[in-house]
């Protein structure tokens, strides 16, 4: 599958000059000079670059990388799976753009390059929107341009991230899909949700099924909610979308209570922080 190109939503974050070096006034230069992206969100160890090695092999790099200039080299902007294919083949050196690209460019280059891999796991794609969203501040529809989807996906794509660890690490992995994950979302209840997933790994159970399931637990009857209730979870729902994580107001006696907010990596929590206190 041919992967779509980069929104014009891409001009709000990098300037055209950075845009139009990606294909213009390419030099050689030694792979060995070039250092890899500091900021880049990803590990890619286990990518398969079997077919983008033989093509190098066969035809050479055909689209240049973009790498800015450093006092004991050059470090990448673009093009990581290029780069590590090109070592891969064999390649002394490969076409290169060199540009001037602040950290923040660097940032969103790096995640907006990962978004238009194929390979990309739904917890990995909403990860980077989320990083897209609240470091810099770009709206659901900002970036759905960027990365040329509907902003309707890159909303539905956010919200996996408000499911329980057990469920992400699940989706993660493979083991439950996308459709599964959704529906899941339908349940109130992270309990319920977690136990379902649970029936879906023990069970094979297909996305219709579930939504079967699903709907029978949302006719169960439950417990009108109390107004205050009601408010906590609006309360709850605004928290969740600002800080991209399950957040959780737990209210006790004389009006004092506690407030959670989920992390799940060192890195998740460095940006909460920075959400909380500012850059």
């Amino acid at each position: 599958m041919k992967r779509k190109a980069l929104g014009k939503g891409i001009r709000a974050i990098i300037p055209e000059k950075t845009r139009l070096a990606m294909t213009t006034e390419a030099r050689t230069i030694r792979i060995d000079e070039i250092r890899t992206n500091p900021f880049q969100p990803r590990e890619h160890a286990r990518e398969n670059l079997h077919e983008l090695v033989a093509s190098i092999k066969a035809n050479g790099v055909l689209q240049p990388v973009l790498v800015r200039r450093r006092r004991d080299g050059y470090e990448l902007v673009v093009g990581e799976r290029r780069l590590r294919a090109a070592k891969q083949a064999g390649l002394d050196s490969i076409p290169a753009v060199v540009r001037s690209v602040s950290d923040r460019e660097m940032l969103v280059l790096a995640l907006v390059e990962n978004l238009q891999r194929q390979n990309l796991n739904p917890i990995e794609e909403a990860m980077a929107y989320r990083r897209l969203a609240s470091e810099f501040n770009l709206t659901h529809e900002v970036i759905a341009s960027t990365v040329g989807k509907d902003r309707s996906t890159v909303t539905n794509v956010l919200r996996l991230l408000t499911l329980p660890y057990k469920v992400r690490d699940a989706l993660a992995a493979g083991k439950i899909s996308a459709g599964h994950a959704r529906t899941l979302l339908s349940l109130t209840s992270r309990r319920e949700q977690v136990e379902l997933a649970e029936q879906i790994l023990k069970e094979g159970l297909s996305v219709r099924a579930v939504e079967k399931l699903c709907a029978k637990h949302k006719d169960k009857p439950k417990t009108r909610l109390k107004e205050k209730d009601i408010h906590i979870q609006e309360i709850e729902e605004r928290l969740q979308e600002k800080f991209g994580t399950q957040v959780h107001i737990m209210p006790a006696k004389h009006g004092r209570g506690r407030v959670v907010i989920e992390y799940f990596s060192e890195e998740d929590l460095d940006r909460l922080i920075r959400i909380i206190y500012g850059p």
